[in-house]
């Protein structure tokens, strides 16, 4: 079993090798190993052949007197330039520039003689990388340095495999985006004419009022510090009191954020369910009746606002028919039937029109046609090979759409007065508030980069030609 580990391992750290990000990440997961073993190869390489060859090599021309007749050559070489160009230069600037010139050519010489020493006698030059590599074959090395290097050969094993790479570096990537996202939120906040001291006090406060609330809101340190200050409790999930109020933020997002989330994800199931059959079927009747229906009704869906539907849907279904409640009670599921429907609607409608769109441009390309001349009936042709590559645009607007959904909840919430994250943030932003934004903006910036996550993993299933690119890389 270790040996099996090991030679992952070795395999994993050897592909590595040409990859900067993933050789910085080895280096940082494990400098503690990496400093040991380097203090190691250091005093090792002073008994290796390559040094000793070196000197032989120093030891060869200096006797041979090259160094000498070069020197010579490049002083009289300089003099004749000085007369030439009469240039104002003493003997001893010529002596000091000849000996420089001497010393890099020798340099260059020994060099090229050991390269094609080792050349000829087929010897590899053992470098760190090497060294580590042979390291890791060893049973005894990895169990010593498994606790101080467990972070390390969790990334080696991590991208021992094509696919498992691709996975860490969009984690990678997304750990990067919600950071831009976090600084780009935190400096436009910053830079804001909105005084959250004022505001919140009110146009009586005094000056040392409002001294006094900046003070204990970190908000007279300088930019740098409440950058490093919002970063860290976004990292931590400590996000401080919100400005008004005085409310933990992380407790608030973690009782609003799941509403938004679930009523989203109820959206987007319901559009899936209803906007992929549509577009099948639209599809495979071009220009009919049917056809002509279901993309009315998608662009009726696009254009109706959610606020203004939402109205209707509580006067029709609320007021008048009674059927459903007016605003969003919590374990209540009748009344989360109106908001789902609401904010899916666009959703469906995009999901529809896009899933007709390529499903037509599928079915009209050279490898459809072959199928069909081959035999293949139309349902074998639609759904073995059709369906699957129509899918992957249909897959990259649900994901966009979804963090939309996310961050653009806020009307349909305030419509049917659901205390979610979004109606949250346009709440706080006037004040401004800065904690409670930066919450939640940044753990909406979460979950929109793990659906990325998720398409992308989606991506590498539907098209073959994605898995092929993986595997190569």
């Amino acid at each position: 079993m270790t040996h099996a580990i090991t030679s992952l391992l070795q395999k994993s750290y050897k592909e590595a090798q040409g990859k900067t990000v993933v050789q910085v990440l080895l280096v940082l997961a494990g400098l503690p190993v990496h400093l040991v073993t380097y203090f190691i190869y250091l005093m090792r390489k002073k008994d290796q052949t390559h040094d000793s060859l070196l000197t032989n090599i120093r030891s060869e021309l200096s006797g041979k007197q090259l160094a000498d007749q070069w020197q010579s050559d490049y002083a009289d070489q300089l003099i004749r330039k000085r007369s030439f160009f009469q240039e104002n230069i003493s003997d001893k600037e010529i002596q000091n520039i000849a000996e420089k010139l001497t010393e890099e050519r020798l340099e260059k010489e020994i060099a090229r003689r050991t390269d094609d020493h080792f050349i000829q006698n087929e010897i590899q030059k053992e470098t760190y990388s090497i060294y580590f590599q042979s390291l890791l074959e060893r049973r005894s090395f990895f169990l010593l340095t498994l606790l101080p290097g467990i972070l390390m050969y969790t990334i080696l094993l991590l991208t021992s495999t094509p696919f498992l790479t691709y996975i860490v570096e969009r984690l990678v990537q997304s750990v990067l985006v919600i950071i831009g996202v976090a600084v780009l939120v935190f400096t436009i906040l910053y830079i804001s004419p909105f005084d959250p001291a004022s505001n919140i006090l009110g146009e009586s406060a005094t000056r040392e009022q409002i001294s006094a609330f900046n003070h204990i809101h970190g908000l007279d340190l300088s930019y740098w510090q409440q950058l490093w200050n919002a970063l860290k409790g976004i990292a931590t999930f400590d996000l401080g009191s919100s400005f008004a109020g005085n409310e933990d933020v992380a407790a608030s997002i973690a009782n609003k954020f799941p509403v938004t989330l679930t009523i989203a994800l109820f959206s987007v199931i319901m559009a899936i369910v209803i906007a992929i059959p549509v577009g099948i079927l639209s599809a495979t009747r071009p220009n009919s009746f049917l056809d002509y229906s279901f993309m009315f009704i998608a662009l009726i869906g696009l254009s109706i606002p959610n606020f203004w539907q939402g109205l209707l849907f509580i006067l029709n279904f609320s007021i008048k028919l009674n059927w459903l409640p007016a605003t969003y009670s919590p374990g209540n599921y009748l009344s989360m039937i109106m908001p789902v429907v609401v904010l899916g609607t666009a959703l469906t409608a995009s999901i529809a029109r896009m899933m007709r769109s390529s499903l037509l441009e599928i079915i009209h390309e050279d490898y459809i046609i072959t199928a069909r001349a081959k035999g293949l009936s139309k349902s074998q042709m639609l759904w073995k090979h059709a369906v699957g590559n129509a899918m992957i645009p249909v897959i990259t607007v649900i994901g966009l759409l979804f963090g939309g959904m996310l961050g653009g909840a806020a009307v349909t919430e305030k419509v049917f007065n659901i205390r979610g994250i979004g109606s949250y943030i346009v709440d706080k932003q006037f004040i401004p508030d800065i904690p409670a934004i930066m919450g939640g903006v940044v753990y909406i910036a979460i979950t929109i980069s793990l659906v990325n996550l998720l398409i992308d993993i989606l991506y590498a299933f539907l098209d073959p030609r994605i898995r092929s690119k993986i595997n190569q890389s």
